[in-house]
């Protein structure tokens, strides 16, 4: 099979296209011909080599980044149900690979696709939908609850905005940076959108009459984070989730319990709340939504694997919006 491999950390021209041995499942495991594949922001830096020591890093080189990927069964493993083969799914790799022809999913985890969902849509709401559904779970947004979504055009933000609309927000601002990326904010549901990359952004907010924000999604981290925590107040909740400036958020010890405001983060280990059935319960989710068409799910740009370079070089410029999807 064709994939895209990973033989020297670098910039994207170390992901290369090679013929490779195809991959075998193992107990309880099913082989999938992939119709797509997402690409996130950490594959970048796990591929640049800022991962390394870390979790994230694979365990050697070379390697094929991927986790999620989407198509039919064409093999199962020892423990697997036979009657998988032919079923469109989708799924999370356990070691990678998702760059490839075919690759490797845990049976348990791969989810029946509805037949209103493609390839692309079904791969953009993997670990994006499972993300969003669980970060305004861990919010609890309700009605009447003002919600800051930074990166409003991105993957997750996007999927945050009208998930906050559907659980009743009484108003949505969307940050983003750029017209086009304001324009998506607000066709995606943002009541009011603002562009962060202009100084002074959330005073803006309160002259246009933005009070009482309760709840801040931080996808950004860094300078951008502080000044939306800022705006809240006491009873606020305050979610990191993502540090796309490269840097996490600033608070000082103590600091947010000192204002009344929550500060919550969605990493941490898979137990409880983010427990691997929870997670899987979250997932299906986000698919059962976007077939129903209560979730638009948002697909930006699709490349195929010979140009998954390409990809990263588009998400590392910040060009992207939505969810970046390899077709092999």
């Amino acid at each position: 099979m064709l994939a895209s491999v990973l033989r020297e950390y670098g910039g994207p021209e170390q992901l290369r296209v090679e013929q490779v041995a195809d991959p075998e499942p193992g107990v309880g495991e099913v082989l999938v011909r992939v119709r797509a594949a997402g690409v996130q922001f950490v594959e970048t830096q796990v591929r640049s080599g800022a991962m390394a020591g870390t979790p994230l890093a694979p365990p050697a080189l070379p390697w094929t980044p991927g986790r999620e990927v989407a198509g039919e069964v064409v093999a199962v493993g020892p423990d697997a149900d036979p009657a998988l083969i032919g079923q469109r799914v989708a799924g999370q790799t356990q070691r990678g690979g998702g760059y490839a022809e075919l690759a490797v999913l845990p049976a348990a985890d791969a989810h029946p696709v509805p037949a209103a969902l493609s390839a692309a849509d079904a791969v953009s709401l993997l670990g994006t939908g499972r993300t969003a559904v669980a970060l305004t779970e861990l919010a609890g947004v309700g009605p009447g609850d003002v919600v800051v979504v930074e990166s409003a055009a991105g993957a997750v933000g996007a999927l945050l905005v009208q998930l906050a609309r559907k659980a009743g927000a009484a108003r949505v601002i969307g940050l983003a940076r750029g017209e086009r990326k304001l324009a998506l904010a607000k066709e995606f549901g943002a009541d009011t959108v603002v562009d962060y990359g202009t100084p002074g952004w959330s005073a803006a907010l309160r002259e246009a009459g933005v009070m009482g924000v309760t709840v801040v999604f931080d996808g950004v981290g860094g300078p951008i984070g502080r000044e939306a925590f800022e705006l809240l107040g006491a009873g606020g909740r305050f979610v990191a989730f993502g540090f796309s400036s490269g840097s996490a958020t600033g608070l000082a010890e103590g600091e947010a319990a000192a204002r009344g405001v929550s500060a919550l983060s969605y990493w941490g280990p898979a137990v409880g709340p983010r427990g691997p059935e929870v997670q899987l319960r979250q997932t299906r989710d986000a698919l059962a939504a976007a077939a129903a068409g209560t979730l638009r799910p948002f697909v930006g740009r699709t490349f195929p694997l010979a140009e998954a370079d390409a990809a990263h070089r588009a998400i590392e410029a910040r060009e992207s919006t939505g969810k970046t999807v390899l077709l092999p």
